[in-house]
């Protein structure tokens, strides 16, 4: 009994998001929900690649499911702060529930087409244009604001566990079973979100109050970020590292086929190594909470990721792409959740919707410019030198902003 009383306390004090229920409701759907997205994210590019056999026809797959979320997510940030947290993501849950299904009876008749697949990919984007910087935002009202960045982290690491197991249970069903499988168990996924969803009692419900026009608030949100040199910073840190270097689910398809001369299997354990050292990455940061995000591994995960992925332009072996791809993810995680908490415990509970929805927009709403890119790349020429295009144009791009934060400190902001 002491031994089960003094882990519940070392738990506790690990990882303190998890004293609250509201959060454990939520953690315990994602679990569920994010397995089944990784499943499904696997399996649409497989089937894209499998239909088209061009890279850069899998990377419009991703512009057709992010020009929404670049489009439309500096206007929904607006509403997001408005609006009701919960009921947008129980509405946003069940319709990307939906699309799961509809997609997993085309490929279950066998009459999917290409450009089926792109145009439930732009409802997607459509849908998460909504439910992306919602989740963001939604984050303190359930934990409160002294537990942000572990729940950020915890957020991230079972994130990165579904990342490890989606794609590997994704390999299996779909050597045992085919794609359609894989699209069904996601739709059925997003249950145990929506059940986690409507049992949370938010701590507390911020609304903007309704000042002036759309425009006129989106302006009042950049104008907040703007002002404050540390969210500056970490969002043009996020543009650029976004934009270019998170593109490896573009070119890892081609680089299993060409390169590595693997299959399905091949190529959803290289997803799932990847997801690996993302997870590592995830609890290190969740464990260090206490500390807060520093700016050393906010900047310094950001120049490492960008250095392994050139590094990959001299890879050609099995084993040895798997360490380095391991390498990736850490480091992307790393750089992600630091970016992410470093946004939220700086950021005014006022303008937190629209904040974190320039950096959904940063972090997810230039990928279709990236995926072109390291499409274009891959295609032109190949995966390694696809790699290698996308770790350098993001390190030119950090630099100016290295110069920026050289003398800024990035103390952590006291409640």
């Amino acid at each position: 009994m002491n031994s089960l009383s003094n882990l519940r306390k070392s738990i506790g004090e690990s990882f303190p998001a998890f004293k609250e229920n509201n959060f454990r409701y939520f953690w315990t759907g994602q679990c569920i929900s994010l397995l089944g997205t990784w499943m499904q994210r696997t399996a649409q590019q497989w089937l894209v690649y499998t239909l088209t056999k061009s890279p850069l026809l899998l990377g419009l797959l991703g512009v057709a499911q992010f020009t929404p979320v670049l489009l439309f997510t500096l206007f929904t940030g607006v509403f997001i702060d408005r609006f009701n947290k919960k009921k947008v993501l129980i509405i946003t849950q069940s319709s990307l529930m939906i699309l799961a299904f509809i997609l997993a009876f085309l490929v279950w008749s066998k009459e999917v087409r290409y450009w089926q697949v792109l145009l439930i990919a732009v409802v997607m984007g459509c849908v998460n244009a909504w439910d992306m910087p919602t989740r963001q935002a939604f984050i303190p009202e359930m934990v409160g604001k002294r537990s942000i960045v572990n729940a950020i982290g915890l957020n991230s690491s079972v994130f990165n566990v579904a990342r490890i197991a989606g794609p590997a249970f994704a390999g299996y069903m779909m050597v045992k079973f085919g794609t359609d499988v894989c699209f069904f168990l996601n739709g059925a996924s997003f249950i145990a979100v929506i059940f986690g969803i409507i049992l949370i009692k938010p701590k507390y419900s911020q609304k903007s109050k309704q000042r002036g026009s759309i425009l006129s608030d989106v302006k009042e949100g950049l104008k907040h970020i703007k002002s404050n040199k540390i969210i500056l910073a970490t969002v043009l840190s996020v543009f650029a590292v976004g934009t270019f270097s998170m593109n490896s689910d573009v070119i890892i398809p081609s680089f299993a086929t060409v390169v590595l001369h693997e299959g399905a299997a091949g190529y959803s354990f290289l997803l799932s190594i990847m997801g690996v050292g993302s997870f590592i990455a995830a609890i290190s940061v969740a464990t260090r909470a206490k500390k807060g995000p520093s700016k050393k591994m906010l900047f310094g995960s950001s120049v490492l990721v960008c250095i392994f992925q050139i590094l990959l332009l001299f890879t050609h072996s099995y084993g040895l792409s798997g360490i380095m791809l391991a390498i990736v993810g850490f480091f992307t995680v790393a750089f992600s959740a630091s970016a992410n908490s470093t946004i939220q415990i700086n950021t005014s509970d006022e303008y937190r919707g629209r904040v974190m929805s320039v950096y959904t927009l940063a972090n997810m709403g230039t990928t279709p410019f990236g995926n072109l890119f390291a499409g274009a790349i891959t295609e032109k020429f190949n995966p390694n030198v696809g790699f290698f295009g996308c770790g350098f144009v993001a390190l030119i791009c950090m630099m100016p902003i290295l110069v920026m934060v050289k003398n800024t400190s990035f103390a952590k902001k006291k409640d």
